[in-house]
């Protein structure tokens, strides 16, 4: 299966932090119900339990609560007549402080894969809900996707709906309401099941709405206040892609998947910066050769303080960070394995590194010691010298 844990680290161009992730999991395998906390040297210094498997990750809160969202059922349970494509389903949000107390929790029912907390305290996510169903008549527009493959005769539509802290719905966006069916069309290759297939969320500076759109291979800006669309980016250019989210510079940061990516075998994953202005890539990250780096599915990054890029690689639980020119400067793979879907995994949706001076880690304990039976098993010295750290 390969390296696991810490295998490089260049303190000297790392950004220095603490890097939250929890893995993928099912209800069977009790062990694995953890959201883990780690250092730079890949010690945990800190973890919560989790009562759900993840629907799909945390963040660290500045009050330094865990904001965690959980898969309450599987797609068979809610009984939708949904097929494995339906990935990324929640179900509750839960709020969780460092001592593992549950201080908050809202169902959110068909939730899936991202959300975002707002300026005001409210949360904003991504559900799949029966509401958001295409009308026949807008479907039988819907261009793209293969014929005939709509999930019993119909296309899903997301649905981005905000709460306030009492679990209360106080906005919501139909996709099917303000897509065009005629140019937001379905990447030629996919299902007709879903439209546009929602993945990620992002709150811009101007208080409009970054989505990543995967099945149209674009990144969509929607007016927050008139849910129109505003901003269409990337088309020819990416395919798939996840975890889209405005940097302080204005441009936008993704990963691009490269499912279904026409110009080259076998498919590669990329990272990329687009410019907003004129819809060109202005960086990019790619593994040489490219398709050493590949993940189908899921997949994120983050820019760093110092201009590094922390980057996701989902398919095989790999975390790494990259310089602007694109050098591995740190690398961990998770060691967690457990089963996911009938198989091994390691898979982890997302990383957030957090820096020593976040709040939210203000007066906390992060000595690694309190977890030292933890780091004796899964901790750097755990794994063979051969993969030990690369300290330049």
């Amino acid at each position: 299966m390969g390296p696991k844990g810490l295998i490089v680290y260049n303190p000297t161009k790392a950004y220095n932090g603490y890097n939250l992730f929890c893995p993928f999991w099912e209800p069977l395998y009790t062990e694995a119900k953890y959201c883990w906390l780690m250092d730079m040297e890949g010690r945990f210094v800190h973890r919560w339990r989790v009562p759900y498997p993840p629907g799909c990750h945390g963040i660290l809160l500045p009050n330094g609560n865990l904001l965690y969202a959980g898969n309450l059922k599987t797609i068979q349970e809610l009984g939708l007549g949904w097929t494995e494509e339906f990935s990324g389903v929640g179900g509750i949000l839960l709020e969780i402080d460092w001592d593992g107390n549950i201080v908050w929790e809202a169902e959110v029912p068909c939730q899936g894969h991202d959300f975002t907390v707002m300026e005001n305290g409210h949360i904003m996510y991504i559900a799949w809900d029966p509401k958001g169903i295409v009308p026949d008549e807008i479907a039988a527009r819907v261009k793209g996707g293969r014929p005939g493959t709509e999930l019993n005769g119909k296309i899903w539509g997301d649905v981005l709906i905000e709460i306030d802290r009492d679990g209360n719905r106080v906005w919501e966006w139909l996709a099917y309401e303000h897509l065009d069916p005629e140019v937001d069309t379905l990447c030629p290759l996919e299902n007709r099941s879903q439209w546009p297939y929602l993945n990620s969320v992002w709150i811009c500076r101007d208080g409009n709405v970054l989505l990543s759109t995967r099945y149209l291979n674009q990144v969509t800006k929607i007016d927050y206040k008139t849910g129109k669309v505003i901003g269409r980016y990337g088309r020819g250019k990416i395919f798939h892609q996840h975890d889209c989210r405005e940097l302080d510079n204005g441009n936008i940061l993704l990963f691009d998947n490269g499912t279904h990516r026409h110009e080259y075998e076998p498919e590669y994953s990329r990272v990329v910066e687009l410019d907003p202005g004129t819809d060109e890539v202005v960086w990019e990250y790619k593994a040489n050769p490219p398709s050493d780096f590949f993940s189908a599915h899921s997949g994120g990054c983050e820019r760093q303080p110092n201009g590094n890029t922390v980057i996701i690689e989902t398919a095989k639980g790999r975390m790494f960070e990259v310089t602007p020119g694109g050098e591995i400067v740190w690398e961990y793979v998770n060691p967690h394995y457990t089963c996911y879907r009938g198989r091994p995994s390691n898979q982890i949706w997302r990383v957030h590194r957090y820096s020593p001076d976040y709040p939210g880690l203000k007066g906390k304990d992060l000595n690694p010691e309190k977890l030292a039976w933890v780091n004796r098993i899964w901790g750097p010295d755990a794994f063979p010298r051969d993969i030990k750290p690369c300290l330049f």
